[in-house]
């Protein structure tokens, strides 16, 4: 039996590395992508029972990433699972975010999607097509912050609110040409993995200016509550796969906070001005606005 392929950016450490576990686990080739060649390469070596193709490539670049594309086809043919991974965080006031700041975080969470999903979708419905036994799952990783609109990191906001409505598009659009090909949206809480510290790949074409207040305020914020989650990145990869094998789309790792998905969306129905995303824990709020209104 022809072993599945598993394609999989942001390989090289937390969901990424965690999903690609999994995947050698079930017998997976592996397709492993990442843009910080140490971690990909450490990663790689783990897997000595199944097929690897590892590649540096920035997600956000068109022109690598059809070359990862064309790579794929010729070693493995049509992926059957295409996990769209790689992110970057950034916080801060939204006004104080510079246009290379946009430029970094759009172009990895939003237009790195945007790639896997237009380069790898194509191939997968030609596999469907050929024969009736293929099955293919594209898995886009979003966030809670793509159902929410937490203050002080708007631009990531942003990126992930555009990676959920991508992918409930995609998983629309897939339902009128096939049964084949599926679609799923992960969006994960606070979990233990390497975002936070994500501008260590930042590319020097996109240099960061000296952090503003807000988003030193905002990076220490972050940290504390990544490091302080119970959710391991390999529970969310084993979620990640239950949704495959059941054909779920929304994948939430804390199912709790969706009350405040809810609250946001009432805010809609009801035409009111958005609840105070502190409501709940209204000293953290203070602390903010303590902060960020101080001299």
């Amino acid at each position: 039996m022809t072993p599945k392929t598993a394609v999989i950016t942001g390989a090289g450490s937390g969901f990424g590395l965690e999903t690609a576990r999994i995947a050698a686990r079930r017998g997976m080739n592996l397709v492993l992508v990442d843009v910080q060649a140490d971690a990909l390469e450490k990663a790689a070596a783990e897997f000595t029972h199944v097929q690897v193709l590892a590649r540096v490539v920035d997600v956000a670049k068109a022109e690598p990433m059809e070359a990862l594309a064309r790579d794929v086809q010729a070693r493995f043919g049509a992926p059957h699972f295409v996990f769209n991974n790689a992110g970057v965080g950034s916080g801060g006031l939204i006004w104080e975010n510079s246009v290379s700041d946009w430029e970094w975080v759009l172009g990895v969470n939003l237009m790195g999607v945007v790639h896997g999903v237009r380069l790898f979708t194509p191939m997968m419905l030609a596999a469907a097509k050929a024969d009736p036994a293929y099955h293919g799952h594209i898995v886009n990783t979003a966030s809670m912050a793509g159902m929410l609109n937490p203050p002080n990191m708007g631009v990531y906001n942003v990126s992930k609110h555009a990676v959920v409505s991508l992918s409930e598009t995609l998983y629309q659009d897939l339902s009128l040409v096939t049964d084949q090909v599926h679609a799923s949206v992960l969006c994960p809480f606070f979990v233990p993995t390497g975002i936070s510290q994500s501008h260590r790949n930042r590319p020097s074409e996109f240099a960061a200016a000296k952090p503003t207040k807000s988003q030193l305020i905002s990076q220490a914020q972050t940290d504390k509550a990544v490091s302080s989650g119970k959710l391991t990145a390999a529970d969310v990869a084993a979620m990640v796969f239950d949704a495959i094998d059941h054909n779920k789309f929304y994948i939430f790792s804390h199912p709790q906070a969706l009350a405040g998905v809810q609250t946001r969306l009432e805010d809609v129905m009801l035409l009111r001005n958005p609840t105070d995303a502190f409501a709940d824990k209204p000293e953290i709020g203070a602390a903010l606005r303590a902060k960020l209104r101080a001299d």
